[in-house]
């Protein structure tokens, strides 16, 4: 059951994404946990030239930045279950047929996932992309607004039905945008919760998603070591 719930997430808060970063919608209202650039901010790498994905992958956290107890795991298979969203018409207005595991259509990216050994439940994610200001501003703003505003609905995932509330949260004051959500994934008589932060810095954008104390307490050195000066 594991699995399948860890393959929803991927579909709801990975593969949807991919869609919105391409569109040429204008940006519009932002979401409600939007915040404008911060003025007097030092130069860094997020503001200005696009980070390659060999860039990116020497910024992702390791080991040495999480400290002891956690284990990088390898990265699955992409997966290509049939997948639909049920009760949520936002959703699949962005894509609700994208193919599963699906990494966001921006440029440049790179992904790491480590498991907390002290806790068979509990991992840490980390997404990293680079594209222009524009591009990663409209198409994270459009998917987290959209999963936002349903705050309930349903993945279905093969034949498994996953029942998928979410919360937004308030998200740290870092970079020049953030969000947050709080998932729970219900099938089978078991819950799974996950957090999600995302702050774009430039032309920078982190992802940290997996266990909410995980989330909250590693997303500061994520963005610091993703945005920070070489």
């Amino acid at each position: 059951m594991r699995v399948r719930i860890v393959a929803a997430i991927s579909f709801t808060a990975a593969a949807l994404l991919a869609l919105p970063a391409c569109s040429t919608t204008s940006t519009g209202a932002k979401p409600a946990t939007h915040s404008s650039a911060h003025g007097g901010e030092p130069a860094h790498a997020g503001h200005g030239a696009l980070l390659a994905s060999t860039a990116l992958r020497t910024r992702l956290l390791d080991g040495s930045d999480l400290g002891s107890g956690y284990a990088r795991k390898p990265e699955r298979p992409t997966q290509h279950d049939d997948v639909s969203v049920l009760g949520c018409p936002a959703l699949n207005d962005l894509g609700g047929d994208a193919a599963m595991g699906g990494s966001l259509a921006f440029s440049h990216k790179a992904k790491a996932t480590f498991a907390y050994t002290a806790s068979s439940n509990s991992e840490v994610s980390e997404e990293l992309y680079s594209d222009t200001a524009g591009k990663l501003s409209t198409g994270t703003g459009r998917i987290f607004e959209a999963m936002i505003g349903c705050p309930q609905y349903q993945v279905l995932v093969g034949s498994t039905k996953v029942d998928v509330t979410t919360q937004k949260m308030t998200a740290p004051e870092l970079g020049d945008e953030r969000w947050s959500q709080l998932l729970t994934f219900s099938a089978d008589g078991r819950d799974t919760v996950v957090k999600q932060t995302a702050i774009r810095d430039g032309s920078v954008l982190v992802i940290v998603s997996g266990s909410p104390a995980l989330v909250d307490q590693h997303v500061d050195e994520a963005l610091a070591k993703a945005a920070a000066t070489r």
